[in-house]
């Protein structure tokens, strides 16, 4: 059989060595990117631990494996498929505090922030949002309003979200984004959410650790 004139074998492996070209490609590309990606992703991870830390001198990576802290992950298990929180410590090697990441559906789609925590007087201590897709001009103000942001220096846990105007002076207010209420809302719960899941190992460590 042919097809116009070519034989329909040559056809058919002309597109079988095509497709095998195009494969190889792909999987050449990904693997050249994929370690760039995960650098990049790693400075922004940094960068972002430094500010809602102010700045610590340095900090340690920790593991959340069966309910208890680690400061090794499992012999077998890849670090990046265990959920982590960050210790930042300041020159003198005190802690100033815990950086923990967390997500959660906003209005158009997953907001992933991570934020500063203080256990011993049970403060968020900065907030930074790490990747949102919310409405320009309105929900991405949860990023770019910076007075909002900074409500996140010094609150009180668990946080309470409130309308601009109608708080009370409560340590633990803090004034959502008029036109932007949905989005503040989930900034709030995923640092409350978190805290709930985590708050106990925080708020005890280093008892909790184990090696």
């Amino acid at each position: 059989m042919t097809i116009r004139g070519a034989p329909a074998w040559r056809l058919v492996t002309t597109l079988a060595a095509a497709g095998g070209m195009a494969g190889l490609l792909i999987v050449v590309v990904f693997e050249w990117a994929e370690p760039r990606i995960e650098a990049h992703r790693a400075a922004v991870l940094a960068a972002a631990i430094d500010n809602v830390l102010a700045s610590p001198a340095h900090y340690d990576t920790l593991y959340v494996v069966d309910g208890a802290l680690r400061e090794t992950p499992p012999e077998g298990v890849l670090e990046r498929d265990l959920e982590r929180v960050f210790l930042g410590y300041d020159e003198s090697d005190v802690p100033v505090g815990f950086a923990v990441t967390g997500g959660e559906p906003g209005y158009q789609d997953i907001i992933q922030l991570i934020f500063g925590y203080d256990p011993g007087s049970g403060e968020v201590v900065g907030m930074e949002v790490l990747e949102s897709k919310e409405t320009p001009g309105l929900g991405d103000k949860i990023e770019k309003d910076a007075e909002f942001v900074a409500e996140f220096d010094g609150v009180q846990t668990p946080l309470v979200g409130v309308k601009q105007g109608a708080g009370q002076g409560d340590p633990s207010e803090v004034d959502m984004i008029t036109g932007a209420t949905i989005s503040s809302r989930t900034v709030i719960a995923i640092i409350n959410n978190r805290l709930e899941e985590l708050g106990p190992l925080l708020d005890t460590y280093p008892a909790t650790v184990k090696r």
